[in-house]
Formats: structure tokens, C-alpha cells, sequence
């Protein structure tokens, strides 16, 4: 089954009868802090309802959601639900409500978040899902421009440098069917 995710942020809003629902897509490991600022953004905002889907380090999806003060599976749940759909995976939806001063009833409720996690899925720029693995290497910094020109030509851009005294830690993310020849490219190159 083929999973989807992106690495960038996604922003829509959707008003419907005078309520305002602003929904962001983040990346998961950015959505502790994007929701932070999200409530400092939106201070006026009534409601913070949010859901993500995870691939734990045993490769099992979990799950979660709030409702965020809405009435009990009227926001999360349909928010969660939308992802599901769609097949996202570390991926997070936060959806900002200002309230308009005219009640939508649970059915209301459930069709507004749906919509707004569907309105910014669909305009977002999404990715298939591949499993990557780390690993880390040193070499000299002689050998790190050809490395670089290497890491291009896989379009391994996810990779993290440690200047040394005598030369460079790089740790990669690869994809995982391409991780045996990449080390034996690298392993070439530093000889």
C-alpha cells in the first residue's frame, strides 16, 4: 500500500456560516512547535483541533487526535479520518477555529473539519512515503566536494554535516533499497 507525506507546510482556510476553519499540514517532527505557534498566531482562535498519523520504529501506524473543546468526535475524529483517506503518514493536520457566531450542530461540525483537512490535502504537494535509513560516515575534506557531486546525482538532500579537526562526519538518509550502493560509491571515493 502506498503511503504519502511532504516535507514543507501547507495553509488553507475555509469559512463556513461566518466560522473561520484555518488548517495547516505539517510535517510530524515539526508539529509540536508549529502548533505553539499556531496558538500564539491565532490568539483569538476558539478551537485547536488536531490529528496526526505516525510510522513507529517497528513500522505500525499510530494514531491520534483532539477535539480540542468541540463537542466529542466532531473534529478530530473527521480530521483523522480524512488522513486516513488519503493515506497520509507522519504527516499532522491542525485546524484553527474562530467561531462566527452561528452553531453548526455535529453533523456540521464533522462535514466543516472534513473539509478543511480535505481542502488542505488537496492543495498541498504531496510525496510517497519511502523508508529511508541513517548511517554515518567520516572523510577528509578533500573528498567532500565529490561527495556532495555523488549525494546530487542520488538526490540525497536530507543529510547532516559535523565539521572535525581532520575532516567531516556526514550523517545520510537514504532510501532504503538504495543504501548498498551508495556505501559502495561513497567507500570508492574515500579510498
Amino acid at each position: 500500500m502506498k503511503l504519502f507525506t511532504t516535507n514543507k507546510i501547507f495553509k488553507t482556510e475555509l469559512e463556513i456560516k461566518k466560522s473561520k476553519f484555518i488548517s495547516y499540514l505539517i510535517p510530524f517532527d515539526r508539529y509540536k512547535e508549529n502548533l505553539e505557534n499556531i496558538k500564539r498566531e491565532h490568539p483569538k482562535g476558539r478551537h485547536f483541533v488536531y490529528a496526526y498519523r505516525i510510522l513507529n520504529e517497528f513500522e505500525q501506524i499510530v494514531e491520534n487526535q483532539s477535539d480540542d473543546g468541540e463537542p466529542k468526535n466532531s473534529s478530530g475524529k473527521p480530521t483523522l479520518n480524512v488522513m486516513q483517506g488519503s493515506k497520509l503518514i507522519n504527516l499532522a493536520i491542525i485546524t484553527v477555529r474562530y467561531f462566527g457566531g452561528i452553531k453548526l450542530g455535529i453533523g456540521g461540525l464533522v462535514r466543516a473539519y472534513g473539509d478543511s483537512a480535505n481542502l488542505v490535502i488537496n492543495n498541498s504537494e504531496l510525496i510517497e512515503y519511502i523508508k529511508r535509513d541513517e548511517f554515518t560516515f567520516e572523510c577528509e575534506y578533500t573528498n567532500l566536494s565529490k561527495i556532495e557531486y555523488l549525494l546530487n546525482k542520488f538526490e540525497i538532500f536530507d543529510n547532516k554535516k559535523e565539521f572535525l579537526n581532520d575532516g567531516v562526519k556526514l550523517t545520510l538518509s537514504v532510501n532504503e533499497k538504495d543504501i548498498d550502493k551508495i556505501k559502495e560509491q561513497i567507500e570508492e571515493l574515500i579510498k
